[in-house]
């Protein structure tokens, strides 16, 4: 059977001294699946665009910024991570210039100003480490995230099967 995902971007953008990540705290909706977490920002590609071209444009519609310069860190295969058991395919990008001023508030909740190591030390594999960092994110974001930070400037391109809400693996090539 053809693997035919949703097809989908996400987006972490840093602040000019790259000590800061841009993060959606999803709380504006209770029926939100990612009601309380934190994220980047991105959506579903557009029939009409490409995935750089749909990174663009949910940064615009998302934080009210416009991209000046961003790199494809990595792609993501999520088989079975939508509500519904739908498989996802993700494009990761750090965008590391941008202009304007960021909104601090849209329709999924609340736009802020993540220290970039709070945001690591909450994947770390320390729980100790991790527990203070108290940032709550998806399950499977802590084995990627590192890789979307780090000095590796090869992009990396993985697979993280989901059932019921929860990765079951995590591989990933970096080419």
């Amino acid at each position: 059977m053809p693997y035919t995902p949703i097809i989908g971007t996400l987006g972490y953008i840093l602040s000019p001294d790259r000590q800061f990540v841009l993060m959606i705290h999803r709380n504006a909706r209770p029926d939100d699946q990612a009601f309380g977490k934190y994220n980047g920002l991105g959506g579903k590609v557009e029939r009409d665009e490409d995935v750089a071209a749909c990174m663009k444009r949910e940064i615009r519609e998302e934080a009210g910024v416009e991209v000046a310069a961003m790199q494809l860190r990595g792609t993501i295969s999520w088989p079975g991570f939508g509500p519904n058991g739908e498989d996802w395919l993700g494009f990761v990008f750090l965008i590391y210039q941008f202009v304007g001023e960021p909104v601090m508030r849209n329709d999924e909740g609340t736009l802020e100003w993540t220290p970039l190591q709070r945001l690591l030390d909450a994947c770390s594999t320390d729980p100790r480490t991790r527990d203070r960092a108290a940032l709550p994110m998806w399950p499977g974001d802590p084995y990627f995230l590192p890789l979307v930070f780090d000095d590796d400037p090869r992009p990396f391109h993985g697979v993280m099967p989901y059932e019921n809400g929860q990765p079951v693996s995590w591989r990933y090539t970096r080419l």
